[in-house]
């Protein structure tokens, strides 16, 4: 038993399993909040993380502390998650229970779940992906299997096992596939945290397997648009430049010992500003990318997934992410990140450039193509283009 009172705020750092449903459970009764710290972080970063939020107690494998000078949280807050930082320090996300159930409710009325449906958990639940399915346990009285992390091996025997839904990043849905893991059994299989490109989602498709793609963000308790059409209670548009603007019972309290940040992203009448761009037209939302990674080479706008998404059709590629560097006649040029199928036949940038100015424009054909070895990730799969 936690020893738990009402306001606090724990940051839990453990391994992925089981004792996590335990720990939820035990806050939220205590009218707490927890803060999940990855366990595959650096100890200096954990550190400096847990400094930064200031809990009132910190549990790990060794037990439960309460910390001197912390700060705990406004009534209703019961998680506080770290963004993924890729563009900057992680900022920490106050989420309510009211935001939380809401978010909850209107995914299982979307994809068909019900109490008692088998849920599995193999990405990180410092993640909102692995902690919307844990908050389904808690929550929702849902089976929850907890793995210790993603294996194509251990996700294959808990589908023979009757998993019936899951959450997964682009990264492992591609490595099921490769393996010719049965999909067919799951009611659905959600897809979040990272651009999802479309030769993969045409192979789940031929596969059987029920892929619904997530939209969302931590600031709106995860996925809050799936396969382009809002959830109930959700609201999209796009301002003059494409800017997607999203309000919704899921969205977060604010930032954490950050109130100019969170009046920036929260206008007066409710709306997140997301910092994504895209266009909402007939009910559906496209995104085309996060505003600051657009390139503009020459005059014309370039989103990188998009070029991505391209240059992933040819046999030679095996990843890529595309991003830009300065030009003195273009202003930017589009450079192009390679992983070669085979390092000893890695593709010519005239092949690639051939490639993406056949499919999309000229103006999109990468002028430099570098060939390396991986791309650097996040846990959920997001490149980090910086």
């Amino acid at each position: 038993m936690l020893d738990l009172r009402g306001s606090d705020l724990l940051a839990a750092r453990l391994p992925p399993g089981p004792e996590w449903l335990d720990v939820l459970a035990e806050a939220w009764a205590a009218d707490a909040a927890v803060l999940p710290v990855d366990d595959r972080l650096p100890r200096w970063q954990a550190d400096a993380l847990v400094a930064r939020a200031r809990p009132t107690a910190v549990l790990d494998e060794a037990g439960m502390s309460r910390r001197d000078g912390g700060a705990g949280v406004e009534d209703g807050v019961r998680l506080v998650m770290a963004t993924s930082g890729t563009s900057g320090e992680p900022k920490l996300v106050e989420l309510t229970e009211a935001g939380l159930t809401a978010a909850l409710e209107a995914s299982a009325a979307r994809i068909g779940s019900g109490p008692g449906d088998p849920w599995l958990c193999c990405i990180p639940v410092a993640h909102m992906g692995g902690m919307l399915v844990l908050l389904r346990g808690v929550v929702q009285g849902a089976r929850v299997e907890v793995q210790p992390g993603f294996d194509v091996e251990r996700f294959a025997e808990a589908a023979r096992g009757g998993a019936r839904f899951a959450s997964l990043v682009p990264t492992a849905l591609r490595r099921l596939l490769d393996a010719d893991v049965d999909l067919r059994g799951f009611g659905a299989i959600l897809i979040g945290g990272a651009h999802t490109d479309a030769a993969l989602l045409e192979r789940a498709g031929e596969a059987g397997a029920p892929v619904v793609r997530t939209y969302g963000m931590t600031e709106t308790c995860g996925g809050c648009v799936y396969d382009g059409i809002p959830l109930q209670g959700t609201e999209v548009r796009t301002d003059g430049d494409g800017a997607i603007l999203l309000r919704t019972p899921a969205r977060m309290r604010g930032y954490r010992f950050d109130e100019a940040a969170t009046a920036t992203s929260i206008d007066g009448d409710g709306w997140l500003r997301t910092r994504d761009v895209g266009s909402f037209e007939d009910g559906r939302l496209t995104v085309h990318g996060r505003a600051d990674d657009v390139i503009v080479t020459g005059g014309e706008k370039v989103w990188p997934s998009t070029v991505e998404d391209v240059i992933r059709e040819l046999p030679d590629v095996a990843d890529v992410v595309v991003t830009c560097r300065p030009d003195p006649e273009w202003g930017q040029r589009v450079v192009a990140i390679v992983v070669a199928a085979d390092p000893q036949a890695p593709p010519s940038l005239e092949a690639v450039s051939a490639h993406v100015a056949r499919e999309l424009a000229p103006y999109a054909a990468p002028k430099e193509l570098e060939i390396v070895e991986g791309i650097p990730r996040t846990a959920v799969g997001k490149p980090r283009r910086r």
